[in-house]
């Protein structure tokens, strides 16, 4: 491939040259700050520089949730974290989901708030009381955040419905629901195009040098220069800034062989949020089992290990679909952006340079908004 100093005039004048805003990710977050920094300066060339030749990380390598909070990751987090961190976290949950909504209708996403349930065991029967008694706290709190009352109940029927073996119950979210990531990318490029944002693809930053007036961006086709930065790439932001407060972990998922009539009523958490899994177009997508593996799981490599698909078909047989034969069709790998607190980091790192990651597991929920206040720091 040509390095960016052999193109042609009207390659550079369009594309590489003169930036006034670059982005190094093309995901979720990086999409939104781009869209929210046309808004605020619309004669402004804004390019994003993404370097698979579809987004690579988490933003379409997830199972699809829209998701802000379950009770018993909640109640976990409580023990972690002080409280208004928890609540300011899930509130701007809450507030991203609502800004994607209000950039792309339900129906180009396939958005559906059907409701998740965070199933407990028959072994953990007992915790139950004790959430319960949380769920009235944590109720209050989300109806001061969202407007809503009642959002978490305990479904002692949906083990049944459901047809699962072992569940004694679940913790029902009203508020949560899926989504189809790959459409929401999709109806965000379109939209990225329409407003004139270039999107640069296959290009990776390998390292940036931030300076008074312009930033250098590093890469595999040479080096290009913007006035501003934001970097999204979330995982991937560790080994790029060399920033501790950051890292990777990876999350893998699988998709069954079709099952003629399976239809899930809405998404399902399990033991913490450790698991997950929902249905799609009569096919079971069920994530998570990082916990068997925390140390192999931090990484930025793409790959399914055994230890851990082995225990979601294990899951699939002994829990969820305890008298259907099923094999696995599909199987993928993506890579989040964790660190010792679950609130995202949108900061300016420089005078010219932004952060916005870390985003948690969280990403389609919170994504948008992390991109709009990120494009606010780079004035």
């Amino acid at each position: 491939m040509l390095q960016f100093d052999e193109l042609s005039y009207w390659e550079k004048t369009a594309l590489t040259e003169e930036i006034d805003y670059a982005i190094v990710g093309g995901g979720i977050v990086g999409i939104a700050t781009a869209l929210r920094l046309r808004e605020l300066y619309p004669d402004a060339k804004i390019v994003i520089l993404e370097r698979g030749y579809i987004s690579t990380g988490a933003s379409t390598k997830n199972a699809g949730f829209a998701c802000f909070g379950s009770v018993t990751e909640l109640a976990d987090d409580l023990k972690k974290m002080d409280e208004t961190a928890v609540w300011s976290t899930v509130e701007m949950r809450w507030r991203g989901l609502q800004r994607l909504r209000e950039r792309f209708p339900d129906t180009v996403i396939d958005l559906k708030l059907n409701g998740s349930w965070d199933l407990i065991s028959v072994n953990e029967r007992k915790t139950v009381p004790e959430l319960s008694e949380q769920m009235h706290h944590f109720n209050t709190e989300i109806e001061r955040i969202t407007g809503f009352s009642s959002c978490f109940s305990y479904d002692t029927s949906i083990s049944e419905k459901a047809g699962f073996n072992g569940i004694d119950g679940g913790f029902h979210n009203k508020l949560e629901g899926e989504i189809n990531t790959a459409k929401l990318l999709a109806a965000s490029n379109l939209l990225l195009a329409k407003t004139g944002v270039i999107c640069l693809f296959g290009v990776e930053v390998k390292g940036i040098q931030p300076g008074e007036t312009e930033v250098l961006i590093d890469t595999n086709f040479g080096t290009l220069k913007t006035g501003k930065l934001a970097v999204t790439v979330n995982g991937f932001a560790q080994k790029l800034l060399n920033d501790q407060r950051i890292q990777p972990a990876r999350a893998q998922v699988i998709v069954t062989s079709k099952i003629p009539g399976f239809e899930l009523p809405g998404t399902f958490h399990y033991q913490q949020g450790y698991y997950y899994f929902r249905s799609i177009d009569n096919r079971l997508l069920l994530g998570g089992g990082r916990n068997l593996d925390i140390k192999g799981e931090t990484t930025t490599n793409f790959e399914n290990t055994t230890l851990i698909i082995n225990s979601l078909e294990a899951l699939i047989h002994e829990v969820i679909l305890p008298e259907k034969k099923v094999t696995i069709e599909y199987k993928w790998s993506g890579i989040m952006g964790v660190g010792a607190e679950k609130k995202p980091l949108i900061e300016r790192i420089h005078t010219n340079v932004g952060i916005g990651v870390r985003m948690g597991g969280m990403g389609v929920a919170i994504g948008s908004l992390v991109g709009e206040e990120l494009a606010g720091l780079l004035k």
